[in-house]
């Protein structure tokens, strides 16, 4: 499908009528992949969100068929929560071109684009090391999204200055908005919050001791906090932070580009 931009130019210039861009920019343009996917291809248009195609519980064949068929008209997805056997797969279908296997985050990249300028600007903590997967995810969305990433991992409560020296950095850098991701009790998303001016998204992950240890403490704990400004994405949800932190830089880059423009 047709990027907007691309649709009222080509009306702008006559090539098209009236007609046939109202055809192309209905937001309900749906594509049906065999019994089993509804791709919706204007979603990307309207959220400034890569597609992303979960992974997991879906089996590597049913993966490289969306794929294979989504790639006719896109030139980058990601796949999430996907294994090795989905990677091969994919490339047994599309061929090795842009794809990228990153096996921290346990993610597909297709970018058919190659670089561009990143113009957004986010942070991304990570408290344990076990924490660090989600944060990848956190980390590669953001990217692909045209943001500059500044990660600092294994950095929790446990030893308290640890977080401090990468914090300063980010926010004396501009960062936008941080991302917190933490398991246990998951206090370092607080911490950090109440030392920021800007937005800080916490990330409650599975990682812990018995009772609370599925991400449940963690997740409450932050919900809970004393600290204005800290919102809370799902238990795990890197994708979610990292989407919702290059949208929040992106925007308040924009808008205050424009504003010097005036």
């Amino acid at each position: 499908m047709m990027k907007i931009r691309e649709i009222l130019a080509q009306f702008s210039k006559g090539e098209i009528g009236i007609e046939e861009a109202e055809k192309l920019l209905k937001l309900d343009f749906l594509e049906r992949i065999g019994d089993h996917t509804i791709f919706d291809h204007a979603r990307e248009a309207r959220r400034g969100i890569p597609e992303i195609i979960l992974g997991e519980s879906k089996p590597p064949e049913i993966v490289s068929e969306i794929i294979r068929k989504v790639m006719e008209n896109k030139r980058i997805i990601i796949v999430s929560r996907a294994s090795r056997s989905h990677f091969d797969a994919v490339v047994d279908a599309i061929g090795s071109e842009g794809v990228k296997w990153e096996e921290r985050a346990r993610m597909i990249v297709i970018d058919r684009i190659g670089p561009c300028a990143r113009e957004g600007l986010i942070g991304i903590l990570a408290a344990g090391t076990s924490d660090i997967s989600v944060a990848e995810e956190a980390r590669i969305v953001a990217e692909v999204m045209g943001c500059q990433v500044m990660t600092a991992y294994d950095v929790g409560i446990a030893a308290f200055h640890r977080f401090v020296d990468p914090l300063e950095s980010m926010l004396k850098n501009g960062c936008d908005a941080i991302v917190v991701v933490a398991g246990m009790e998951g206090a370092l998303a607080s911490v950090v919050s109440s030392l920021s001016d800007v937005p800080v998204i916490g990330v409650p992950t599975s990682i812990g001791y018995g009772m609370g240890g599925r991400g449940q403490a963690a997740l409450l704990s932050m919900l809970q906090t004393c600290s204005p400004g800290l919102v809370v994405v799902n238990i795990d949800n890197g994708v979610g932070a990292g989407a919702t932190a290059a949208l929040i830089s992106l925007r308040s880059r924009r808008l205050r580009s424009e504003g010097s423009d005036r």
